[in-house]
């Protein structure tokens, strides 16, 4: 089985850069990996249609290129589509929606394997990370170990019980979602707010802390220097289709206004 890149980025303190992609379609994820200035790409699941042909293929495509591939999940059916993307290849998966340390604990109880001593979910099937005849083998149980586990602290009641979260066993990585938060308190919108800026802040500094890594969002390199003073070493930078809609805007309005006015009867 293949080596989890993610996981020895964490284990030795190197920084990584990952890039958000909703699109399905492999050719995008070989694209990045042409580009080789990625450690990984996050298919964020939770907001694009797919089906599970489409994360195996992620997955190979990533691999052509020596990427990881995370996977953003939906709250439900956490513990089936984690379980069906770790199989297809998936060597990390961020859970949205956590709200409650035991929460936290199930997100890790899915990814983890049924054994005694590590008290998960997931047992023995013969996908794609398992083909001739690993599934079950010590090598599939210290794959499954190897997963990297990732929560969002996106909910009012995950940042009031914080630190019960992030001393879940077994969780490695924390991200901040603004939006989420900002409309389980009422105020949808404000991510840009002072006191908004002020939690997020907040939760960094304690996932340093307790010992869970911090990764930051960002849409371009030089917002990373905030993040950077704070101590955060792992981006997850630009989405696909945010970079399709800018790049339609900006040379759509370009070419929009050079264009001569239309003649009275001709394209009006």
């Amino acid at each position: 089985m293949k080596p989890n890149k993610l996981r020895q980025a964490l284990h030795v303190g190197t920084p990584t850069i990952g890039t958000h992609l909703q699109s399905a379609w492999p050719s995008i994820v070989e694209v990045v990996g042409h580009s080789r200035r990625y450690d990984y790409i996050e298919f964020v699941a939770e907001y694009a249609p797919f089906d599970l042909y489409a994360l195996e293929n992620i997955c190979r495509a990533a691999e052509l290129y020596d990427m990881g591939a995370m996977i953003k999940i939906d709250q439900e059916p956490r513990r089936f589509l984690a379980q069906r993307a770790i199989g297809s290849g998936f060597d990390s998966v961020l859970f949205a929606d956590v709200r409650t340390p035991e929460d936290a604990r199930e997100c890790v109880r899915a990814v983890r394997p049924e054994t005694p001593e590590d008290g998960g979910t997931h047992g023995v099937a013969g996908r794609r990370i398992a083909y001739m005849k690993k599934g079950g083998t010590a090598e599939y149980v210290e794959a499954l170990r190897d997963v990297v586990v990732a929560v969002m602290i996106e909910k009012r009641s995950a940042v009031e019980r914080l630190e019960e979260i992030l001393a879940t066993p077994g969780l490695d990585m924390a991200q901040w979602g603004p939006a989420d938060y900002c409309m389980s308190i009422g105020r949808p919108g404000a991510c840009a707010d002072p006191e908004i800026r002020a939690i997020e802040r907040t939760v960094i500094e304690t996932s340093l802390r307790m010992g869970v890594t911090p990764r930051a969002e960002i849409q371009t390199a030089d917002q990373a220097q905030y993040y950077l003073d704070l101590g955060v070493r792992h981006f997850c930078m630009g989405t696909d289709l945010n970079i399709l809609f800018d790049w339609f805007c900006e040379q759509g309005s370009a070419l929009r206004d050079t264009l001569p006015p239309a003649a009275s009867g001709v394209g009006a």
